[in-house]
């Protein structure tokens, strides 16, 4: 762990990370009465859960119908991924495809070493509902909320999120806060001087897209409009407090615009702040150019007075989303079997080409 980020989880109590997660629109914790017969259907040992996605929030031309009818996606975090496949293999055997046959502690294995280190089981029938749910460890998810290692669960944070089962470590609450954090400092350095409420957002929820070939193909190509536009009120709460501490953006929220002054300081300021992964990123971009090879600090110096900065920074994050996004598709087509995922690619497909008419 980055020495700075363990410093900064200090500052944060459980108390009071849940306390801004339940007051926040956008991550508050759900009324149980609506996810309760969902969550009994699986076996204790979630140590957290969240729902995201279009059958939880509206999205921009979706109906409170349609939102009723989408799938359900869940994340469920564990802190024995082998024990808990364990209980679930045999409370739920029919959610796995063959995988099954081979235990659960292959299972965990698949779940733990490849991909973006979750391990989804897709379109299953739970109490009326269709859903999606992945599972994380504990530690895993720690480690990418901090560090970006992935950007797939970190990132699905940075937007509308249900918690269902609030967490209890405050290890993990103060991962969350600085993952949001993160994504405020991340955005900064990729938006120009003045820009809208509503584009912070957009570059805050983009920033797990960048680099997901899924985007191209099998994806709406509106998707970050239609999460953001009828979210707004939501993002503007969970992210509100961050950017009113922040002294290198100043906000006029009534007129709904922030402006920033993108200098050698500013711009030093929020790099040193990035997670590890993405500065390992501009490290490694940085060295393929010709001449010496600096250290992470000094690269993080020449690139505060670059003007290329928010490309470097760009294509940083693309790399780690790129990676992550490939190789879990790979993943999704031996957990979900073969099937499902051609059923669940179609799909994703069908809204790709109703986007575009």
């Amino acid at each position: 762990m980055n020495w700075r980020l363990f410093s900064r989880l200090s500052v944060y109590s459980t108390k009071t990370q849940l306390r801004q997660y339940t007051a926040t629109g956008n991550h508050q914790l759900s009324n149980l009465d609506n996810y309760g017969a969902i969550l009994e259907q699986f076996p204790e040992g979630i140590q957290m859960s969240f729902a995201y996605g279009s059958g939880v929030f509206k999205q921009q031309g979706q109906s409170d119908t349609q939102v009723k009818k989408n799938m359900i996606d869940l994340i469920f975090v564990v802190d024995d991924s082998y024990k808990w496949h364990h209980k679930n293999i045999k409370q739920n055997k029919k959610h796995y495809s063959c995988l099954k046959y081979f235990g659960a502690k292959q299972v965990a294995n698949v779940q733990e070493k490849y991909g973006a280190a979750v391990y989804f089981n897709t379109k299953v029938q739970c109490a009326g509902r269709e859903i999606k749910y992945g599972v994380i460890s504990t530690k895993q998810l720690i480690t990418d909320l901090l560090d970006w290692s992935t950007l797939y669960v970190s990132g699905r944070m940075h937007k509308p999120i249900r918690i269902l089962i609030p967490p209890t470590k405050t290890e993990l609450c103060s991962a969350m806060q600085i993952n949001l954090e993160n994504a405020i400092h991340a955005a900064l350095l990729l938006l120009p001087e003045t820009f809208s409420e509503e584009e912070l957002y957009e570059q805050i929820a983009a920033l797990s897209y960048d680099g997901d070939f899924r985007m191209k193909f099998g994806e709406d190509k509106n998707k970050i409009t239609n999460i953001v536009k009828p979210n707004m009120a939501y993002f503007r709460k969970l992210y509100e407090q961050i950017l009113l501490k922040e002294e290198h953006v100043k906000w006029s929220i009534k007129q709904g615009v922030l402006e920033q002054y993108p200098n050698q300081v500013s711009q030093f300021h929020h790099l040193n702040l990035l997670p590890k992964t993405v500065q390992s990123n501009l490290l490694a971009c940085m060295h393929r150019r010709p001449g010496k090879y600096p250290d992470l600090e000094e690269i993080i110096r020449q690139l505060a007075f670059d003007s290329n900065c928010a490309d470097y920074v760009r294509q940083s994050i693309a790399e780690i989303v790129k990676e992550s996004s490939r190789s879990q598709s790979i993943k999704g087509i031996f957990t979900a079997g073969i099937v499902k995922s051609v059923l669940y690619s179609s799909r994703k497909v069908q809204k790709m080409m109703d986007s575009k008419k």
